[in-house]
């Protein structure tokens, strides 16, 4: 029973992953449910605040005139059994007449924390856990570290050079990729799966961006910009568009103590400062991390420039990282190397779970810290 329950969960995670880039800041789930050996529904989530995994599954069976009751359901998270934007998926299963239920991972937020398992027992429904936990756990890891830790998933984006450059030297208007735009393609899908987007002000004032994925999710992306010394543009894009899509510039509260005139500037736009005190030697960042998880962020994306790369690297708040590689090699054209200030770091940092795409000319490579799989509890 556990060999094929391994089989049909596998495909339970394989469904999951078409829901990934839609449903954020929910997790991605899968659901198949089974009866005399054979497949009789499939479903997953779809799109935020529409159905879950177990309802479509259910529907599926229903669609194809053949019953779910007496059979069994393999889904890649604990049961739903609070009611949020849907029913509680829980009471829908019971309903139904599903006899037994194969969960591959626990669900620790707050609102469930296995309480859905144990409805479940409650209507005499058997239930097992733990079928590929690890695997269920990598494709939700930003909603397992939220729930687990409170804070968000941090993953830090950049592309390079072969020769390690990050940025061209030139100060041209028109911005001039290190990547190709197929690379650029995946990176909109990355942002789609986050709640926020952070950079430094270099890189605001440098390239002027927007910070938006193309084409927009729907839901509005956060776009913080860390300025320690109220150094944005008034005219830049974030500050124009900040009435259509939220923006943060996280800055000192003794530079808004020491310039309130630059609060009457700000104030005409939309944008929110929000301020950190003095660290008294603690990181800035941390500050910020703590107040987004608290927001229900549950992922942040960094694309910030060397500098910011690197303090989120240095200060071991990293959890996977995104490094898209461009067959170049500019030479005295770059301008700027990761490399400076990496050097900072006391130890080096490694990478597990590491993968490969290629995208035309351009690699990508993907990895999480040990950090991140030790607060989710996966051996590395």
């Amino acid at each position: 029973m556990i060999d094929n329950a391994e089989h049909y969960m596998q495909t339970a995670i394989n469904l999951a992953k078409r829901g990934i880039g839609s449903v954020e800041p929910n997790p991605a789930v899968g659901a198949v449910i089974t009866k005399a050996n054979q497949i009789i529904g499939e479903g997953w989530h779809k799109k935020f605040g529409e159905a879950h995994a177990e309802i479509n599954a259910l529907k599926d069976c229903e669609s194809l005139g053949i019953s779910p009751k007496g059979g069994t359901i393999y889904v890649t998270l604990e049961p739903c059994c609070h009611q949020g934007k849907t029913g509680p998926c829980t009471r829908a299963l019971i309903e139904a007449g599903i006899s037994k239920v194969f969960i591959a991972a626990g669900d620790s937020s707050k609102h469930n924390n296995g309480q859905g398992i144990q409805q479940l027992k409650n209507a005499g429904i058997e239930v097992h856990t733990g079928i590929l936990e690890k695997q269920a756990k990598l494709l939700n890891a930003p909603f397992f570290k939220h729930a687990i830790t409170g804070k968000p998933w941090v993953v830090l984006k950049w592309a390079q050079t072969i020769d390690g450059q990050v940025a061209f030297a030139s100060k041209e208007k028109k911005p001039r990729w290190i990547s190709n735009e197929a690379s650029r393609r995946d990176v909109h899908k990355l942002r789609r799966r986050s709640q926020a987007i952070l950079v430094g002000i270099n890189t605001v004032i440098a390239d002027n961006p927007m910070l938006t994925p193309r084409p927009d999710k729907g839901q509005k992306l956060l776009r913080i910009v860390m300025d320690s010394f109220l150094k944005i543009p008034s005219d830049c894009k974030l500050l124009k568009t900040a009435d259509e899509c939220p923006v943060m510039i996280y800055t000192s509260r003794f530079t808004i103590d020491k310039n309130p005139e630059i609060l009457q500037t700000l104030k005409q736009t939309q944008a929110e400062l929000f301020t950190y005190p003095d660290t008294h030697g603690m990181s800035n960042i941390y500050y910020l991390l703590d107040e987004l998880g608290k927001r229900d962020i549950s992922q942040l994306l960094v694309e910030g420039g060397p500098t910011v790369l690197a303090s989120f690297l240095a200060e071991n708040f990293a959890d996977e990282i995104y490094v898209y590689i461009s067959p170049q090699i500019l030479g005295e054209q770059g301008g700027a190397k990761l490399a400076g200030p990496l050097s900072h770091l006391a130890q080096a940092v490694g990478l597990h779970y590491v993968n490969f795409k290629q995208f035309n000319d351009n690699i990508r490579i993907t990895g999480l810290t040990t950090k991140a799989l030790r607060e989710l509890g996966i051996s590395e």
